[in-house]
């Protein structure tokens, strides 16, 4: 023994508790390391090497250039949803990987696809495809106003009128369409309520559609200023030839944030190999015929009659094929010509009805429907259904709600569970939009009830989980809840729980197939570290040990965490920005005195992590 060391009693150290990055190197416990890279903890006292990796799958052509993993249970199988992105053509595909020899897909390929969002409900997958941009302005949030008026220039008919914010950068997509009708002297219409943007906008501009074709909007002029709310249009259809915008070009700022990609909807997948189709759907069209059929009954006089497809999914499309017919008191009624659904997903066909309208006002859509008891068409083949009976107190079962649904539920960054409720959150045209489901049906999302208020700050919404009965939705600083108040998603009221902190798309460790939940707390990545949070974030935070380490790690690339937690093993496995790994042991307890961190690093970059098969450590990363 050298000299200089006699004398001193020997230090025992008998355990090791992992990685020490907090403050200045030299206060590091004689129990912890400066630098452990790729250590996994056994026990109190034993460590070793990290496990060695090796490709999943035992086929010929495994997957490339993994991007994400999600963990994806249906009723006959644990398996992973895993995306990939092609370089040289620019398309993201998500396959669905069964075993470690059976993998189908992809089951969706779009453009510029770097990420997805994923919500499983009933074993089925809801897909939200979404990817790194700069905010927009949002659209416009209301139609103006329309009023027919005398003078001459507009042509004779239907105008629908919509218009869009105009910035430095370019400019929205149109809002929502008001319709006017101009006929006889009344040739020009007087549009008010033309809303104001904020700061950012420099101009509107007007768009109408002509006569004949609803459903394709011209413009109508440009309102170059910001304070304008009114105009007069008398020009003719003819001289209308630039079509609104297909897309919102008008971006803000110089900060790129997860979003819904723009012009993408929320897929559906329904777990046994055929590709993902978008979620909810339209409503059939056509016209059919109703005559009186055999001898039945019903209320006598005026109804409306449609029907409504429902998809494998058990989606309900708005009610189509609205027509009148007057019934007999002593004859049910049958239907023919009823449109088959060019939708391969729909598979059944309900009949609904107006009551009796004793004062018919020509709007075949202004009239409340009822689904009639036993009157479905069970396929999606047959084009009749005849002698149908039913009286007006039978009419229980309201299907106007159905109108106020969106055909397609645009993509976002953000899908989870609330209540049974789909929630959908940080569109690419409005990144503080959460979008919320009717109860037990995920498609079912009102463009009126089921929109919750999020106060813009700047930041857009980045996840959203339920805990102890309360929806939680974050930005990247803050965390807001919602209660159901048992009404309408849009009369939830916000509660600040955190103005500071919030997480990232990712941030919220997954458990198994169970979602984020785990026990009585959620596990959440923050910019100030990983936390607990049980209501309210939780200090110190467990990685308290590593605070220099946490805070090292590139904000701006936060979108690249992705956190799981495997209870068997009892650790927790983050991506962390620099496409290395952070793991944490809690096999001595969750809390900041007790977790052991420790680095990990491969020979190519960690883009995801799941959990497979229980305890099955399934990373994702590029081929390098």
């Amino acid at each position: 023994m050298p000299k200089e060391f006699r004398g001193h009693p020997p230090v025992v150290i008998d355990q090791f508790n992992g990685l020490w990055r907090r403050g200045d190197a030299e206060t590091t416990p004689l129990d912890h390391f400066a630098d452990c890279n790729n250590i996994q903890f056994i026990s109190d006292n034993t460590i070793r090497t990290r496990p060695g990796i090796g490709i999943s799958q035992d086929v010929d052509v495994p997957l490339e250039n993994v991007k994400r993993l999600y963990n994806y249970n249906n009723q006959e199988t644990n398996g992973l949803l895993a995306l990939t992105y092609d370089e040289d053509d620019g398309e993201g595909s998500i396959w669905h990987v069964v075993s470690d020899t059976l993998t189908y897909g992809p089951i969706l390929t779009i453009a510029d696809m770097r990420d997805f969002a994923f919500q499983p409900y009933g074993g089925r997958a809801y897909l939200s495809p979404f990817n790194k941009s700069l905010p927009v302005l949002a659209v416009p949030n209301a139609a103006p106003g329309v009023v027919a008026a005398a003078g001459a220039g507009v042509d004779a008919g239907l105008h629908n009128y919509a218009f869009s914010f105009v910035n430095a950068q370019g400019e929205t997509k149109v809002g929502d369409v008001a319709e006017v009708t101009t006929s006889g002297g009344n040739l020009q219409v007087n549009v008010t309520g033309i809303l104001t943007g904020g700061a950012e906008v420099t101009a509107r501009k007007l768009y109408r559609s002509k006569v004949g074709f609803p459903d394709d909007l011209f413009l109508v002029t440009t309102i170059a200023d910001n304070t304008t709310t009114t105009y007069q249009d008398n020009i003719a259809d003819a001289a209308l030839t630039d079509p609104e915008p297909g897309e919102n070009t008008a971006t803000s700022g110089t900060v790129e944030v997860e979003k819904g990609l723009q012009n993408e909807v929320v897929y559906v997948y329904m777990g046994q190999g055929v590709e993902a189709r978008e979620a909810a759907g339209e409503p059939l069209s056509g016209n059919m015929t109703i005559a009186n059929g055999a001898a039945g009954h019903t209320d006598p006089g005026l109804h409306v009659f449609g029907f409504v497809a429902e998809t494998d999914s058990g989606f309900l499309t708005e009610p189509g094929l609205l027509e009148t017919f007057t019934t007999s008191a002593t004859q049910s009624v049958s239907f023919g010509s009823v449109s088959a659904s060019g939708d391969p997903s729909v598979i059944k066909r309900h009949l609904v009805a107006s009551k009796v309208i004793t004062n018919y006002n020509g709007n075949v859509e202004g009239y409340q429907l009822f689904f009639v008891p036993n009157a479905t068409i069970n396929n999606n083949t047959d084009l009749f259904l005849n002698d149908i009976s039913f009286f007006d107190q039978d009419l229980l079962d309201d299907a106007s709600h159905l109108l106020d649904n969106y055909e397609e539920i645009p993509a976002g960054a953000v899908l989870s569970l609330y209540h049974e409720r789909l929630i959908v959150g940080a569109t690419f045209d409005d990144i503080n939009l959460v979008l919320a489901s009717a109860i037990g049906e995920p498609e079912a999302i009102s463009q009126i009830d089921g929109i919750i208020a999020v106060q813009p700050d700047g930041n857009p919404i980045t996840n959203a989980q339920e805990l102890r009965d309360v929806l939680y939705i974050f930005k990247r600083t803050r965390c807001i809840s919602f209660n159901d108040n048992d009404d309408e998603p849009s009369t939830w009221l916000p509660y600040i729980i955190d103005n500071a902190l919030g997480t990232c798309v990712h941030g919220i460790a997954t458990v198994l197939d169970s979602g984020s939940s785990s026990v009585d707390y959620l596990i959440i990545c923050t910019y100030q570290g990983i936390s607990i949070f049980n209501g309210k974030f939780q200090d110190p935070e467990l990685s308290w040990k590593i605070e220099t380490f946490w805070q090292e790690q590139d904000r701006e690339e936060f979108g690249k965490i992705q956190i799981v937690n495997a209870p068997v093993q009892k650790e927790i496995y983050v991506c962390l920005p620099d496409r290395t790994m952070l793991v944490g042991n809690y096999a001595d307890g969750m809390t900041h005195k007790t977790m052991a961190w420790c680095p990990w690093t491969f020979p190519m970059g960690v883009n995801a992590v799941a959990i497979a098969n229980i305890d099955e450590i399934v990373i994702g990363a590029d081929i390098e």
